[in-house]
């Protein structure tokens, strides 16, 4: 016969056992939360600004998804992507490097949106003696010795100032002057530290906290450069992630609108609407 201190040996024993089971199986479970409840984001440096106050606010309203942004040259982190860089989301300053990375498989077919339409302006410290409001053409003053832009090869925002360049005559004009930043983040840093005289940077930039008080600029007029559409795109990575969803969701609604044109960017249903009327 068994003895009753055996039988509590042996149903303790299955207490304790049935326990570490149900602790046991509950770690993978809460792994696959917690995964699911970050998102990494690739931007465009042109967006930090506004990325930055965007992520605050959605960190606000869910508190238990940590968003991490990676800012760059969106030419570099398409290569980087197509290594196979861990990232949810791509917010390019284009519509070129989504499309193709939908087009090799590595993000969801058809999921890229234009999201903002950007501005480039040139910028000028504050302690300098040039007049922005001069024009364009002050590029070519003897004061300029260097003019930064943005590597047009890897940033949309350097393409965009070699186009506005070319559209006033003044591109073969400045070439002795030109200095070239790995993206529009680090042009703004060549001008703002004195490395150059000058910058074509962009107007979210100028009118950030960083800058706005630093100088002045010259917003240069939309035809003289290609429409600056910026998408996204969500990689594969995060096809399946609730929370990639309601952060595009979260970026696509008002809040998200007003701190966009709080930083000078157009929305693409104003674009529309502007088109529409021409």
């Amino acid at each position: 016969m068994i003895s009753e201190r055996s039988k509590r040996r042996a149903t303790n024993f299955i207490s304790i056992t049935c326990d570490t089971w149900l602790l046991f199986s509950l770690i993978p479970f809460h792994l696959t939360v917690c995964a699911d409840e970050k998102i990494l984001i690739a931007a465009a440096t042109n967006l930090n600004p506004a990325m930055d106050d965007i992520c605050k606010e959605f960190e606000k309203a869910y508190p238990t998804i940590d968003v991490n942004v990676s800012y760059g040259s969106s030419g570099n982190f398409f290569a980087q992507i197509k290594q196979g860089a861990p990232f949810d989301i791509f917010f390019s300053a284009d519509t070129t490097y989504p499309a193709r990375l939908e087009e090799e498989g590595l993000a969801v077919k058809g999921g890229s949106k234009i999201y903002a339409f950007g501005s480039i302006v040139l910028w000028i410290p504050k302690n300098s003696a040039l007049n922005p409001r001069k024009g364009l053409h002050i590029v070519l003053d003897s004061k300029v010795k260097k003019l930064a832009i943005a590597n047009q090869r890897l940033a949309p925002y350097g393409m965009a100032a070699e186009e506005a360049l070319r559209h006033y005559g003044l591109w073969d004009k400045v070439q002795e002057k030109l200095v070239f930043g790995e993206n529009i983040s680090q042009t703004a840093q060549f001008v703002q530290s004195g490395a150059a005289d000058v910058g074509i940077i962009a107007l979210s930039q100028a009118i950030s906290p960083k800058m706005k008080s630093d100088g002045d600029y010259l917003v240069i007029p939309a035809e003289s450069y290609n429409k600056l559409g910026q998408a996204y795109v969500v990689l594969q990575r995060g096809k399946d992630k609730s929370c990639v969803r309601k952060f595009l969701e979260f970026t696509q609604g008002k809040k998200g609108e007003i701190i966009f044109s709080q930083y000078g960017y157009s929305l693409p249903k104003q674009i529309k609407n502007i088109d529409n009327k021409n």
